[in-house]
């Protein structure tokens, strides 16, 4: 679409003296097709060519009739609205879906320049709960996106495995700790552990005294603290992938926030030589209140640092050992305030990066309506909620299709899938409330409704053997169904562009959606492959370049795209 939009901008950029990528921004997609499939409002360039936008629009359509692959153009009201020449465009899109359906989403903008992604981060001997879903499902997905857009992502696991609850973690597992019972189920283990210390802290809150007292062994190095702590970390991550060996994420980088403690001490010093460091009730802090923001706090009052300190350090580390010129933090919204600050800090601190450190926030995860409390125990784990899923997709498909091949496979792709494609159909910023009943549901706009029809498309394509390798015959005029899907094929771009430029893979997710209502339509108003030529031929190009925009935009999502359902 692009390219088209690009075309028409050029043959009128020296009448209304504005850059061709502007003008090709400001082209719309008319509300009713039956003006146009494309239009450009005149109003703005009023001012500046003296005319009123009737005239401009008439004045433009002269020019716009002669760009190759525009059928017409004519003036209505200011705007100037524009018909495709539908042929024509359907055997270029249609043509590049087939040959490389990437350069139908990607002109590969992101080319040269690198970006750190850090996502999921659970807190190590904490349950990986499905208010961890998020962050872990968000991040994957952008990482997808922006490499799709050409850019050099790292994804960074950024683990909670410092603080005083590991000091906690350490006294219960001592107290009433089984080893065998860690390693059988570690996370649930150690969380037990960790609830159970709150509950006795109630009434023995000597018991508090007894975590930092450990939490300083372990600072110091004390050998029984560090092999405890190491021993957790190593349960932990066994178990943590575990769920993301289910999800299908991957991470380049697992970097603990221990990692930054020899790195911290160098921040500060850098903070006290350029004066940003003043004192506050005992401790040290940057003073934000110019800009509206709360101090920020570097040491605590007791010396020790602060989480803002170790991001502070991260951030340095992943702009020099990455080479990133983009951090980008997928991290709950109640977060605003403190990547607020540390975003600033940076700045004043003089790093070029900072302008480009993005804090990609969003909504909170319910759980049938439920929030969710880990310090209070009250915690759904995720990989209880993907089994389930995949359990319950397992019963309809015996339900449905009790021949299908590859059940156990195909149940797992769709069950993970509806968990993942509920989550990121939502826009980011808005909370999400996870009901299994919505999730798994194929007639909605869910996950297995996508992957359905990706397999629908799929079955067409096998039953039609050597033909599907057909092409758009040139000769042949889509009708207005047939069109539709053509045109938004050719919006592929745009929409992982958006996607990349807002961070929200719900855009891609809404692209799949519609791509499917559309497809749907037309399978079931027209005989494919019963279909006379040359009907039969392009009704077959489309339906594969359908299939391969389906599976590209489920691969974005982090989805798996099954053949047969």
């Amino acid at each position: 679409m692009k390219s088209i939009k690009r075309a028409i901008a050029h043959a009128i950029a020296d009448v209304v003296a504005r850059p061709t990528d502007e003008i090709a921004r400001m082209l719309e997609y008319p509300p009713n097709p039956a003006l146009g499939d494309l239009a450009l409002p005149c109003f703005p360039f009023a001012r500046e060519m003296r005319k009123n936008p009737v005239q401009i629009a008439e004045e433009l359509a002269e020019r716009v009739r002669q760009v190759d692959g525009v059928e017409s153009a004519h003036a209505e009201k200011g705007f100037l609205n524009i018909r495709l020449a539908r042929s024509q465009f359907a055997e270029r899109v249609v043509g590049q879906a087939i040959a490389s359906v990437h350069d139908l989403f990607s002109e590969e903008r992101g080319r040269g320049r690198t970006a750190v992604i850090d996502y999921s981060s659970p807190n190590i001997a904490k349950p990986f709960g499905v208010g961890h879903l998020r962050s872990t499902i968000i991040g994957h997905a952008l990482k997808r996106m922006m490499r799709e857009d050409g850019w050099r992502v790292e994804g960074v696991n950024h683990l909670g495995d410092w603080g005083t609850q590991f000091g906690k973690v350490i006294a219960a597992y001592l107290k009433w700790g089984s080893e065998d019972e860690v390693r059988k189920d570690p996370v649930k283990e150690l969380f037990r552990l960790y609830v159970r210390f709150h509950q006795e802290a109630e009434s023995s809150p000597e018991l508090e005294d007894e975590g930092r007292l450990w939490f300083k062994k372990l600072e110091e190095g004390d050998p029984e603290a560090t092999r405890l702590w190491r021993w957790f970390i190593d349960e932990s991550l066994r178990a943590f992938k575990q769920v993301y060996d289910l999800l299908g994420v991957e991470f380049e980088h697992y970097i603990g926030e221990s990692f930054y403690n020899d790195k911290m001490d160098a921040i500060v010093q850098e903070l006290r030589e350029k004066g940003l460091l003043v004192e506050d009730q005992g401790a040290e802090v940057v003073d934000l209140s110019a800009y509206g923001m709360p101090p920020c706090i570097i040491v605590k009052s007791d010396g020790t640092s602060i989480y803002a300190t170790r991001d502070l350090a991260a951030a340095d580390y992943r702009h020099h050992a990455f080479g990133a010129d983009t951090l980008l933090y997928v991290v709950g919204a109640e977060q605003k305030l403190h990547f607020e600050q540390v975003f600033k800090v940076l700045e004043l601190m003089g790093r070029d990066y900072a302008k480009n450190c993005v804090h990609v926030q969003f909504g909170l995860m319910k759980f049938n309506g439920q929030r969710l409390s880990t310090r209070r125990g009250h915690v759904v784990y995720l990989e209880d909620v993907l089994q389930k899923a995949i359990e319950e997709t397992r019963a309809i498909i015996d339900e449905k299709n009790p021949g299908l091949e590859n059940k156990d496979a195909i149940a797992r792709q769709v069950g993970v899938g509806a968990v993942i494609f509920n989550d990121l159909k939502t826009y980011r910023v808005h909370e999400v409330d996870f009901r299994y009943e919505d999730v798994l549901n194929f007639d909605g706009e869910t996950g297995p409704y996508v992957q359905y029809t990706h397999a629908r498309a799929s079955s067409v394509l096998r039953k039609a053997e050597a033909d599907a390798a057909a092409k758009w015959a040139p000769d042949y005029e889509p009708d207005d169904a047939e069109w539709a899907l053509i045109f938004l094929l050719a919006q592929a771009n745009e929409s992982l562009e958006r996607a990349v430029d807002t961070y929200d893979p719900s855009v891609i997710a809404r692209y799949a959606l519609q791509m499917c209502h559309a497809f749907n339509r037309f399978y079931h108003d027209h005989p494919i492959l019963q279909a006379d030529e040359p009907a039969r031929t392009s009704r077959l190009a489309l339906t594969r370049a359908v299939r391969e925009a389906l599976a590209k935009s489920l691969y974005l999502l982090g989805i798996e795209a099954p053949e047969e359902m």
